[in-house]
């Protein structure tokens, strides 16, 4: 079975549903599952500098007050997940294109799911701006990728193009919000659903089939 997760680097309702996954699938292995973390923008016109975090939060929901209402849900939702969320020590919003090209680099070695998990806790636990290549190079250190290469990387422009391509095919397909899974390319299911929910995709994807059925995600889940 292959589930393509379709996820942004600063969406912490993606950090949830990884959260979700895991859990879903000690309770229920999938023997001989393959993972691909695959590239959406939340923000596709974010600067590539990135933007002051206080300032992103006037733009995107009217103000600090505002966006605590929002922030104290998503909290609460990764509390239950022993997810301890610390947004006061964001100070930038990042452009994510270069995150998600770090991804797709550490893909061909087989360590994308450690990166993903270093930049979750990099930037919702640590605060780090992940728009910064030289603290990409330290996060894919801290995951076991070679410091050196990826700065190499980093620098050219490899892999933007598939980025960019990546997140245009998942709006073609109907995915307009993340975490969004995909079972064996037939069924979707968007949002950060608790296992109970995911083990209905995977008897889905067991079953097979050869057309799409989407689940849109829960009131709520668009903070990021």
């Amino acid at each position: 079975m292959i589930l393509d997760i379709f996820s942004d680097t600063i969406c912490p309702w993606c950090f949830i549903g990884k959260r979700r996954l895991e859990r879903a699938l000690r309770e229920r292995p999938q023997p001989g599952l393959h993972i691909r973390w695959r590239a959406f923008q939340l923000n596709p016109d974010m600067p590539p500098e990135g933007m002051d975090r206080q300032r992103y939060l006037e733009l995107k929901f009217g103000g600090a007050a505002n966006a605590k209402a929002v922030y104290d849900q998503v909290r609460a939702a990764g509390e239950s997940e022993g997810i301890p969320f610390a947004f006061e020590r964001i100070a930038r919003t990042p452009n994510t294109v270069d995150s998600h090209r770090l991804i797709r680099f550490a893909e061909r070695l087989g360590r994308q799911d450690d990166v993903v998990e270093a930049l979750f806790t990099a930037y919702f636990l640590n605060g780090k701006d992940i728009g910064d290549r030289d603290v990409l190079t330290t996060v894919a250190a801290s995951a076991g990728l070679n410091a050196d290469e990826v700065h190499a990387f980093l620098a050219s422009d490899a892999e933007v193009e598939g980025v960019r391509a990546e997140d245009a095919t998942a709006r073609r397909a109907g995915i307009n919000g993340v975490p969004c899974f995909v079972f064996n390319g037939a069924y979707a299911l968007a949002g950060a659903h608790p296992p109970e929910v995911l083990f209905q995709l995977f008897d889905l994807a067991h079953q097979g089939g050869d057309s799409a059925e989407a689940v849109s995600p829960p009131s709520g889940q668009a903070a990021s």
